[in-house]
């Protein structure tokens, strides 16, 4: 698949930009007032895969390249974002293209760091940003349904189809619920989420996976914060944003929360890891690599990452009987390295 890009939000001061210094060692504003984050910043964060360095190592390869998360930090968002107030409603746009969000909530209680509402309260907090992102896509699915509405006087079955769908969705939006949170209660609406073009096509930002990030220890959070979180279908990360050891956690979070896999070719020339969702069929695996291998794709040559280890070397693993031989309904695996045959 394309490039992984997740949208870091939050209200001001409280440890996104900090998370993203962390994350990708960009020398960036960290001020300790509201609004220091002016512009957006865009980062790219390598993926923490040992398998890469093994494999690279087994073939002797010149390059490694691995997976990489592109990770877009905007402006705090405040109550009545929406509505104009702050900055951060102006850069949610931004975000509108990444396929999940990291939600960061202070729950550290440090009286010298300025709160924008005066008291550490991370389930309010949690509140006012999804209240935000909930009112920034009811904004954009009310213009779509409006539009598709007036199609649909004229009798057009399509048009129909798509006012009464956006009129489901627009009904979950209005009553301050994020698509996420319907779609971890509602087989309906997660089916709609995923397959839906139109829906896909407005890129809503309350349909977009969840990671919440909570900046503090483990004692700071409250059991009504993970019930909440929980009631919300999103993947939590306890972790102080002074510690680097973050890092990897929250990477492997997203891949979790995402449903990726890493699949690897290796060669002299390169070993490098490729992104995709999990269960992948072959011909579309290939396709990540080059467009033309789905399309004149004949078979690939598989063999786990650790089996290929243990056997010492292709030519090794061959002899051995492990290089398997897969066709078009195969399901590619996190793991494997691949030989792509195509015509």
């Amino acid at each position: 698949m394309a490039k992984i890009s997740i949208g870091i939000v939050g209200l001001p001061n409280v440890g996104k930009s900090t998370l993203f210094k962390i994350l990708t060692k960009q020398d960036i504003t960290i001020a300790n007032y509201p609004f220091a984050t002016i512009d957006p910043n865009v980062g790219v964060v390598t993926v923490p895969d040992d398998r890469v360095d093994r494999l690279a190592e087994l073939s002797k390869s010149k390059k490694k390249i691995p997976a990489v998360v592109e990770f877009y930090d905007i402006a705090g968002l405040v109550k009545g974002a929406n509505q104009g107030e702050g900055l951060g409603n102006q850069f949610l746009g931004h975000i509108r293209e990444t396929q999940a969000i990291v939600i960061v909530l202070r729950v550290f209680r440090d009286p010298d760091i300025i709160h924008v509402e005066n008291s550490v309260d991370p389930l309010r907090d949690l509140d006012i940003i999804l209240t935000e992102l909930v009112l920034k896509d009811l904004e954009a699915v009310e213009k779509r349904h409006a539009r598709a509405e007036a199609e649909a006087r004229t009798g057009k079955k399509e048009a129909i189809a798509e006012r009464d769908r956006l009129a489901g969705v627009k009904a979950i939006l209005a009553e301050g619920r994020t698509l996420a949170a319907a779609a971890a209660a509602s087989d309906d609406v997660a089916e709609l989420i995923r397959n839906d073009r139109l829906i896909r096509e407005l890129n809503l930002l309350t349909a977009k996976r969840q990671i919440f990030l909570l900046n503090g220890s483990p004692e700071d959070v409250s059991e009504a914060l993970r019930s909440r979180i929980a009631e919300l279908g999103g993947g939590a990360v306890v972790a102080d944003l002074a510690s680097v050891e973050s890092v990897p956690e929250l990477i492997s979070k997203a891949y979790a929360v995402l449903n990726l896999a890493s699949f690897f070719t290796t060669g002299e020339d390169e070993t490098r890891a490729w992104t995709i969702e999990r269960g992948m069929l072959a011909p579309q695996a290939a396709g990540v690599i080059h467009t033309d291998f789905e399309e004149k794709f004949i078979r690939l040559e598989a063999i786990a990452c650790d089996q290929l280890l243990a056997a010492g070397g292709w030519t090794q693993a061959k002899q051995k009987g492990l290089i398997r031989l897969e066709g078009k309904t195969y399901e590619v695996k996190d793991g494997d390295v691949i030989v792509v045959r195509h015509g």
